[in-house]
């Protein structure tokens, strides 16, 4: 009767933390890449109730019931849109996003509803840290093209780094994408074969981010090849408005029967400090002069104006991409996907954050398919309320006739004693 009475105190004992654990499962249904906990029990010693071995059967006596462990639901949570574009979800159920906390400890999470935060030091912001709602710094590879808020180069992919080398994800407050000079303009259309004065013209940059004008000018030569025709250009670079002119050279351009460029004598131009180079192309590849019907000429132009930082976003390859005035952008870092060989061993730090452990190994990064992210999206908690509902009726229940098994231990403990 005694027993019964302990090994009652020892259900309640058990339930209650399961209880505990259903609870917690519960108050986080909506926590953002929480991971739910099971409880696991497991009897306790078995006492002999028969030592004479003259049994034919087993004469032993269970003692009761203890809580074996509280392991984690590792199965994937549900997705949902947001309307940030710095959150992120983890594509399937393997890989972890790191964290950097308080003394660097080092921290692992399935939330990625992460921010860019502006850092101020002395009252002036400097920094801009990819964050989760902790203050924590989320960790990845950094492209190291932002020195003095300068971008370079520009960078259009990025590999991760090995595990060692992985850091906070930290990047200038205010960052400039420099301007890059035009180095050559090639023209496209048809300039006829009609004595008339033709003009065509493109926009070139120069080293001072400006937009400036080159600007060709053809005229008949005096003197016609006997099949085709020849020009005269006079090229020109010079202010949009025309005010300034920083060079200006001329050339001959010879084109054949079927109004195929032939040859053209026209060299490169000074832009306010850069050399543009005019390519007319060749052949029947870009400028031509025959009796087809004319064709307004346009042009591309390489080079790019300065610009200033917009904003930063992370794609689904967890590039962060910078985002600028003048259209550009670059990749200036790339977040980490850690992955582990025992996730059950990692160790909780609060409900959606988790430290290695000697169980779990040390983070790794795999050599193929490291993982996939999903932009704009977060993985919600993976408790289901109506499981978790179920399982804390069954626990309450079996909270109850644990408690009926101490009262009826102590009732017949009351019967012996009178007898």
């Amino acid at each position: 009767m005694i027993q019964s009475i302990y090994a009652g105190v020892s259900s309640l004992q058990s339930f209650q933390t399961g209880i505990d654990v259903l609870a917690n499962n519960i108050a986080n249904v909506n926590t953002v890449g929480f991971k739910g906990s099971t409880t696991e029990f497991s009897n306790l010693y078995e006492k002999a109730v028969n030592t004479s071995g003259n049994a034919i059967t087993s004469m032993q006596l269970g003692l009761g019931v203890q809580v074996n462990a509280t392991a984690l639901d590792l199965s994937l949570g549900s997705y949902y849109q947001s309307d940030s574009i710095t959150d992120l979800a983890i594509a399937g159920d393997d890989g972890w996003f790191g964290l950097t906390g308080p003394n660097n400890q080092e921290f692992f999470t399935r939330a990625g509803n992460f921010r860019f935060d502006p850092y101020s030091a002395d009252g002036v912001q400097t920094d801009a840290r990819l964050i989760n709602p902790d203050g924590f710094l989320v960790t990845g590879t950094l492209a190291n093209n932002t020195a003095n808020s300068i971008l370079s180069p520009v960078v259009d992919f990025l590999d991760l780094g090995n595990v060692e080398s992985q850091e906070a994800l930290i990047f200038p407050n205010e960052l400039t994408f420099p301007v890059i000079p035009s180095t050559q303009a090639d023209f496209f259309g048809n300039i006829g074969i009609e004595n008339i004065q033709q003009v065509v013209s493109a926009e070139v940059i120069s080293p001072q981010s400006e937009r400036n004008s080159l600007r060709l000018v053809f005229t008949q030569s005096a003197t016609q090849p006997s099949s085709g025709t020849s020009w005269d250009v006079l090229a020109t670079t010079q202010t949009a408005d025309g005010s300034t002119v920083y060079d200006t050279q001329t050339g001959l351009v010879t084109f054949d029967g079927s109004g195929a460029l032939i040859s053209s004598t026209l060299g490169s131009l000074n832009n306010n400090g850069a050399t543009v180079t005019p390519n007319l192309g060749t052949g029947l590849s870009g400028l031509i002069s025959n009796s087809g019907p004319t064709v307004t000429s346009s042009a591309t132009v390489d080079g790019t104006l300065a610009g200033e930082l917009i904003n930063y976003s992370v794609n689904r390859n967890g590039d962060v991409i910078s985002t600028f005035t003048n259209g550009s952008q670059s990749v200036v870092g790339k977040v980490a996907i850690y992955h582990f060989q025992n996730d059950q061993g990692l160790e909780a730090v609060s409900g959606n954050k988790f430290r290695a452990s000697e169980n779990s190994g040390n983070p790794i990064f795999y050599a193929q398919d490291n993982g996939e992210l999903l932009a704009g999206t977060l993985e919600n908690s993976n408790v289901r309320l109506d499981t978790a509902l179920t399982e804390l009726i069954i626990m309450q229940r079996s909270y109850d006739a644990a408690s009926k098994t101490i009262t009826t231990g102590d009732e017949m403990l009351k019967n012996a004693l009178q007898m």
